[in-house]
């Protein structure tokens, strides 16, 4: 499809096991988990899960007053990580303002805290003399895309989907085809998220939350492993910057990676429940858009959460379109489901493993659900180098989204 080559030059990382990009890739060639114990969910009633995937070490102050007070924290986390992905490309600033350079950051609400925050004061005696007068900005859909654009000084084009899991994976999607077709030059783009105990409870209202291992918080989620039960909600924001690639090699970037096909479809045979066939439909245009072959594939790192139905249905799509021939893991045993966030952090992560020559294992898949076998489960990470790599996510709505990147480095 692309009229323009588009490559990925900088990343920004804010997530539960770390804040940078190289700490990340560290933590998962490492083996370690994001997930702990969250004592405050029990004084939610009839929450049962326990677990949450938090981000730590985060200091709103090192942001100016005058910028942050129209930022909530996954506002403050897509700030951040926007700094790094700018930084790390070594992006001129004279060229922010210049219309050509644009921002598509998305998050699955506004911010739930602030929501919180604000009723509770509100229906005290049901006035808004309290009220302040940014508190609107925290809460608006599009508040990470505008709070960025407008603390960076950023005058090209805004968008801010959507779509639950799918949010930022669509957000990376939205931004390679806008540069492909020539409209920007360079865009911020991914998602970010914050941690509500109501994330947590509306998983566990559906018994899709993570319940059985509260005393073991890294011991779950368990994605595709016959104990399995369920998500762990997460957080945090991962931003990539993309730029035409003859406008990054005329100024000299190197290229991390570089963004070759995309599709999104929605899948209309139910709005809760995973449907194989539309999770094959959309990899396969997806393929068909970066004009690459199922045989070429080296990697797939699957969106899988951990979830009865959902790990399940996405396994046989992807046994479907390649068999056992493609090793494939999920990093929400890492990570937890850092929800619209989770899209940009996980291809972050596979950018990682072409870089590091090596593939990350699915953490605490230690037995194989007969109903999701018939994959090339990495069980342990894989030393390798992999030159073309799918991602998938896959949202509640029926909002299916698959990105195929390759090797900066390929012949």
């Amino acid at each position: 499809m692309s009229l323009e080559s588009v490559v990925v030059t900088g990343i920004g990382i804010i997530s539960p096991l770390g804040h940078g990009f190289e700490p990340l890739i560290a933590a998962l060639l490492a083996g370690e988990s994001g997930v702990r114990e969250v004592p405050e969910l029990e004084k939610v009633g009839g929450l049962r899960s326990r677990l949450a995937a938090t981000v730590d070490g985060i200091d709103p102050k090192q942001i100016p007053r005058k910028i942050r007070r129209s930022m909530s924290k996954m506002s403050v986390y897509a700030y951040l990580a926007s700094q790094q992905a700018l930084g790390m490309a070594d992006y001129p600033a004279e060229q922010l303002a210049g219309g050509r350079t644009g921002v598509v950051i998305g998050s699955t609400l506004g911010s739930t805290e602030t929501s919180e925050k604000f009723f509770i004061d509100y229906f005290r005696d049901y006035s808004l003399e309290r009220m302040k007068s940014g508190l609107f900005f925290q809460l608006m859909g599009h508040s990470c895309a505008a709070n960025v654009a407008q603390s960076l000084g950023i005058t090209g084009r805004v968008l801010a989907p959507s779509a639950a899991c799918a949010t930022s994976c669509q957000a990376i999607g939205y931004a390679y085809e806008q540069i492909a077709f020539g409209r920007q030059d360079a865009i911020l783009c991914g998602g970010a998220e914050e941690f509500h105990p109501l994330t947590a409870a509306t998983f566990d209202m559906m018994n899709a939350a993570s319940t059985g291992f509260n005393q073991q918080p890294s011991e779950s989620p368990r994605p595709f492993d016959h104990r399995r039960d369920g998500i762990v909600c997460g957080e945090g924001s991962g931003i990539l910057l993309l730029e035409k690639k003859s406008a990054a090699e005329k100024r000299g970037a190197i290229p991390l990676a570089e963004i070759i096909g995309f599709a999104t479809t929605s899948d209309t045979s139910s709005i809760a429940t995973p449907d194989v066939e539309a999770m094959l439909e959309c990899m396969c245009l997806a393929l068909g858009d970066a004009d690459v072959s199922p045989d070429e594939l080296d990697y797939i790192n699957a969106h899988a959460t951990g979830t009865l139905q959902g790990d399940v249905a996405e396994a046989e799509a992807i046994r479907r379109l390649v068999g056992d021939r493609v090793p494939v893991s999920s990093l929400k045993g890492h990570l937890g489901h850092t929800m619209a966030a989770s899209g940009s952090i996980e291809l972050s992560a596979s950018i990682g493993m072409m870089r590091k020559g090596e593939l990350v294992a699915t953490h605490n898949l230690q037995q194989i659900d007969e109903r999701c076998a018939g994959l090339f489960h990495l069980q342990q990470n894989k030393k390798v180098q992999p030159k073309v790599i799918l991602k998938n996510n896959f949202a509640m709505g029926g909002i299916n989204s698959t990105l195929i990147i390759r090797s900066s480095t390929h012949d």
